[in-house]
C-alpha cells in the first residue's frame, strides 16, 4: 500500500510536467523550445555529433601526422575526421551552429545530409549557408516557425527594401527592388496575394517613392491605398492610358541620363548601360514602383479593337520591364494565372521578371507558369500548400535557389491608415497627375474585416 500511494505521489506531478509540456509545445512553441527543446537538442547533438556525421558520410581519412600522433600515445582505432565544429550558439528559434569542411569536402555535400541531420538531433529543420569557403553555418530551427508568423526584429529593411515574410529557416525575406526590380506575384483567390502585396504597399508608403497601380478589379484591391498612390486605373481603357505616360517618363529619363553623362541623342535606349542612380541626388528623379493587379484583364479581349489595345498594352510593359530597370521604375506584376495562354508576349514579359513569388494555386500548370523556368524542384513544394494556410508561398529567382515564406497577418484598415498618414509624402510628378486618384470619402476603418493571412 506505501508503494502504490508513493507511485501515485511522485506520478501525479510528472504526469502533469509532461502534460503541462505537451500544452506548451502545441500553443507556445517558441516558449517550450527555449525551456525544453533547446536543451534536448543541444545535449542531443553535442553527444551524438561523431557518430551522426560518421553515418551521414560527412567524416574523411585523417592526415597521416594525426594518424601517427593517435597511434603513438593511445592504442585506439584511427577513427574517420568530421569537420570541425564550432560553438552553438542558441537563437529565439533554434541554434546556430558553424562547421570547418574538412579536405575534398564543399557545402553540398552538407546540405544533401540535412534531413538526416534533422532526424538525428531531434529539430524541425536543418539548413545549410555557406560563410566563406571552408566555412558552412548550420541553421537549426527547433519548431514550425510558418505556423504562427513572428518577424525577427532586425529584418534588414531600407531605401527600396521591404521586409514581408518569414522564410522557413526564420529569416526574413526582404523585397529588394534593388537587386530584383520585377517581380511576378501568382496565387488563387483567399491564398494570400492580397496580404503580401498589402505589406509591400504598406513598407513602401513611408519611402520617397511614388506609388502607381493597374487594378482592373475596378480598384477594390488598391483603391483603399488612394491617399498614398500617385495614379491609379481601375480598367484596360484607364491602363491602355497610363502605361503611354509611364514610357514617356521613362524616356524622359534616359535623356537626363544622356545630358549629364554627354551621350550622343541618337544613342539606342538599350545601348546605355548606366542609370538614375549614378546622377546626383538633388537631379535624380524620384522611384516610380507599378502595381499590375489582375495582369490577365490586360490580356483579354472581346474585339478586333481590344486585341489592338491589348497588344499596345503589352507591349508598354515589355518595354518598362526590359528597359525601366536603369530608370527607376519597378513593376510588381500580380495574377492568378500567368502563361501563353494569354496571348501574344505573355512570355516575353513573364521572361522579364526576374523574382517570382508562388501562392497556393488551382493547379500545376500554374505553378510551372511561376516557377517551372528558374527552379523546376519549387513547383512540387507550389502544389503542396494547403488551403488552411494562407499566406504560405514558395519564392524564387534567377539564380535558382528557392525557399517556402509566409506574410504576418495586417489588417486592410491598418495598411490604409499607413498610406493615409503617409499621403504629404506622394512625389511631384506632373505627367501623373492625371491619373492621381480621389480619395474615397468612407474610411478604410469601416471596411469588413479580411480573412487572416496567417491564422
Amino acid at each position: 500500500m506505501s508503494e502504490l500511494m508513493t507511485l501515485v505521489e511522485v506520478g501525479g506531478p510528472v504526469a502533469g510536467l509532461g502534460a503541462g509540456a505537451a500544452y506548451l509545445r502545441a500553443r507556445h512553441p517558441a516558449a517550450y523550445w527555449s525551456t525544453v527543446g533547446m536543451p534536448a537538442s543541444a545535449l542531443r547533438l553535442v553527444g551524438s555529433y561523431g557518430s551522426v556525421m560518421d553515418s551521414c558520410g560527412l567524416t574523411v581519412e585523417p592526415s597521416r601526422l594525426r594518424a601517427l600522433a593517435v597511434r603513438a600515445t593511445t592504442r585506439r582505432e584511427v577513427r574517420p575526421v568530421p569537420p570541425r565544429r564550432g560553438m552553438l550558439r542558441p537563437t529565439s528559434t533554434g541554434l546556430r551552429l558553424r562547421l570547418r569542411l574538412a579536405p575534398g569536402q564543399e557545402p553540398a555535400d552538407v546540405a544533401a545530409s540535412a534531413e538526416r541531420l534533422r532526424h538525428a538531433w531531434g529539430v524541425h529543420g536543418v539548413y545549410v549557408e555557406p560563410v566563406k569557403p571552408g566555412v558552412v553555418e548550420l541553421r537549426l530551427v527547433g519548431f514550425d516557425v510558418l505556423r504562427r508568423v513572428r518577424m525577427p526584429r532586425k529584418a534588414g529593411g531600407g531605401f527600396l527594401r521591404v521586409p514581408l515574410a518569414l522564410r522557413e529557416d526564420a529569416t526574413a525575406f526582404v523585397r529588394d527592388f534593388l537587386a530584383i526590380p520585377h517581380e511576378l506575384v501568382l496565387g488563387a483567390t483567399l491564398s494570400g496575394k492580397s496580404m503580401y502585396l498589402r505589406h509591400l504597399i504598406a513598407g513602401l508608403a513611408g519611402q520617397p517613392v511614388a506609388l502607381a497601380g493597374i487594378d482592373c478589379k475596378r480598384g477594390v484591391e488598391l483603391a483603399p491605398f488612394a491617399p498614398r498612390l500617385s495614379a491609379l486605373a481601375t480598367d484596360p481603357g484607364q491602363a491602355g492610358e497610363l502605361l503611354p505616360v509611364l514610357v514617356r517618363e521613362m524616356e524622359d529619363r534616359y535623356d537626363l541620363i544622356r545630358a549629364r553623362q554627354g551621350i550622343a541623342p541618337s544613342t539606342p535606349d538599350e545601348e546605355i548601360t548606366s542609370d538614375v542612380w549614378g546622377l546626383p541626388e538633388d537631379e535624380r528623379p524620384v522611384p516610380i514602383v507599378l502595381f499590375v493587379d489582375e495582369v490577365a484583364e490586360l490580356f483579354l479581349v472581346a474585339s478586333r479593337k481590344d486585341e489592338e489595345r491589348r497588344d499596345e498594352m503589352v507591349t508598354q510593359l515589355i518595354r518598362l520591364a526590359q528597359l525601366g530597370r536603369a530608370a527607376g521604375i519597378y513593376l510588381e506584376v500580380c495574377g492568378q494565372r500567368f502563361g501563353a495562354e494569354l496571348g501574344k508576349g505573355a512570355t516575353m514579359l513573364r521572361a522579364q521578371l526576374s523574382g517570382r513569388v508562388c501562392h497556393r494555386v488551382n493547379d500545376e500548370p500554374s505553378a510551372k507558369m511561376a516557377l517551372g523556368d528558374i527552379a523546376p524542384e519549387a513547383v512540387g513544394a507550389a502544389c503542396t500548400i494547403a488551403p488552411e494556410r494562407p499566406g504560405l508561398a514558395v519564392v524564387g529567382d534567377t539564380s535558382g535557389g528557392w525557399s517556402r515564406i509566409r506574410t504576418p497577418y495586417l489588417s486592410l484598415a491598418d495598411a490604409a491608415a499607413r498610406c493615409e498618414r503617409t499621403a504629404h509624402l506622394v512625389p511631384d510628378l506632373p505627367a501623373l497627375k492625371p491619373f492621381r486618384p480621389a480619395v474615397p470619402a468612407i474610411r478604410p476603418t469601416s471596411l469588413t474585416k479580411p480573412r487572416p493571412a496567417t491564422a
